[in-house]
């Protein structure tokens, strides 16, 4: 309620003996060089609150392989690795500290053939053969560096910036940053592939400290890929509208003096989200209404591809209406991982998404969407170039390849090197914290400022060690 009784101020002294207590505030502004005033800050949390300045990415579709795609099998051509196999690792290279501890094992050959393709040459194995369409779109980075040696510890740094969970997921600091285009679909989208479950599970797209509305929905597979979307027969608009008013009344009175509860606060929207989702949603998702010659493109009239091609041309879909951040997940249940029996594990996961990454990249440049969609492709790490259980490679933190298209992204180019076995990152290193600064610069966020205060202490999306790269994002 406002307040419309004032005291008259008769003397100077009356006015300085009132007004004293803020001086303290004038002064820390001066000396902090901040605006201490909030008087701009957007009433709805999922609304942007830094304008795009850097990038030209305004949407990002992550393409997570969990389990750590094996980087000297697809983009990091190593003729030395086959030259040497079956010895063990020279003693020029330090030895690695390896999650099976198979350190001292036989290197391991690569089977595949290699071309270079597009005007770039970029060098891509036989296990990808339709990415040479897109050769010239890619910026692949070779020099990507983790500190998870293990899938637990790989997946939430990759996600969050730290081994341990806890944090913040990547597109939760974004939805912070940018917030949501349209609001009647979250801001941030999780979709897998199969049943199985994420190592780590929802922390992976958890929000961590910052409030709980920034968290990822995940969408299942099947008929209702958001749970209770559909309303159930007989329950018309007008009642459904009823009930969810009753309950806001209930909620709000609940949230009275427990407004620091952002969790309490996210159910509350999501409620309403929900309801404005079952209008919104079911032309979202609903992929019949795309033509026969697209599903084609992104795989969806064979068996192998059907799956994560619905991921992706959904993704797309997604996109067009304004969601800002998706993470499509292949291999959910750390199915990448090869200790053993790489050719089969990793020639049936390829001929997975081989054509619908492919079709998706095509799509968005036929629609003119991946100038601005940013599309990223990688693992928590990659694989060793020692042999595990004779036919299969161990984790590979230490370096390994990620992929970057689209969003302001400088195609047809290779950023950093591995050394000779592909085992270490030796030139230009991008750590995760790096990508992440990358990221947000693409999106035309500085990293450095986009700020939350937890604790009393002002976290960062790179818990202040990343650097952006100017050699990706074009324009830096």
């Amino acid at each position: 309620m406002p307040c419309h009784r004032y005291d008259p101020l008769d003397t100077r002294r009356d006015f300085l003996a009132r007004a004293g207590s803020g001086f303290g505030a004038v002064a820390l502004s001066a000396l902090s060089g901040k605006n201490l005033l909030a008087h701009n800050r957007p009433p709805n949390p999922v609304a942007a609150k830094i304008p795009h300045r850097l990038g030209k990415a305004k949407n990002v579709i992550w393409l997570f392989m969990e389990g750590g795609p094996s980087h000297l099998d697809l983009f990091d051509r190593k003729p030395l690795l086959n030259q040497l196999a079956g010895q063990p690792l020279p003693d020029s290279f330090a030895r690695p500290v390896t999650a099976m501890g198979e350190a001292n094992s036989p290197l391991l050959e690569s089977k595949r053939q290699w071309q270079q393709h597009g005007d770039s040459g970029l060098w891509i194995s036989d296990w990808l053969p339709n990415h040479s369409k897109i050769a010239d779109d890619l910026c692949v980075i070779r020099s990507c560096v983790s500190d998870g040696i293990n899938h637990a510890g790989g997946v939430c740094q990759m996600n969050t910036g730290a081994v341990f969970g806890g944090r913040p997921s990547l597109g939760s600091w974004i939805s912070y940053g940018l917030g949501t285009e349209n609001q009647n679909l979250p801001g941030f989208v999780v979709i897998k592939d199969s049943n199985s479950m994420i190592v780590n599970g929802t922390r992976c797209w958890g929000s961590g400290f910052i409030p709980a509305v920034h968290q990822g929905v995940l969408l299942e597979g099947g008929s209702q890929p958001i749970a209770n979307l559909n309303r159930p027969k007989g329950i018309s608009d007008e009642r459904q509208r009823q009930k969810l008013d009753f309950l806001k009344t209930l909620n709000q009175k609940h949230l009275l003096g427990r407004e620091s509860n952002t969790d309490l606060d996210a159910r509350i929207r999501s409620y309403e989200l929900a309801f404005r989702m079952q209008t919104a949603a079911p032309e979202a998702i609903d992929l019949d209404s795309e033509p026969e010659h697209i599903k084609s493109l992104y795989g969806l009239d064979h068996k192998d591809t059907q799956i994560y091609g619905h991921q992706c041309l959904m993704a797309r879909r997604l996109v067009e209406r304004g969601v800002r951040f998706i993470q499509l997940y292949h291999g959910a249940g750390s199915k990448w991982d090869s200790h053993s029996k790489m050719e089969s594990n990793h020639a049936r996961l390829c001929g997975n998404v081989d054509t619908p990454i492919v079709g998706l990249l095509t799509d968005l440049k036929q629609r003119g969407l991946l100038d601005e969609t940013l599309v990223i492709w990688g693992g928590e790490f990659g694989r060793t170039p020692m042999s595990e259980k004779g036919d299969g490679r161990d984790h590979n933190p230490t370096g390994f390849t990620m992929w970057m298209a689209g969003g302001g992204v400088k195609g047809g180019q290779t950023i950093g090197a591995t050394d000779e076995l592909g085992l270490y990152a030796t030139e230009d290193k991008l750590h995760v914290h790096d990508i992440h600064s990358t990221i947000m610069a693409l999106l035309g966020l500085d990293h450095t400022q986009v700020v939350y205060m937890h604790k009393g202490r002002p976290e960062r999306v790179d818990l202040n060690e990343g650097h952006v790269h100017g050699g990706i994002v074009s324009g830096v």
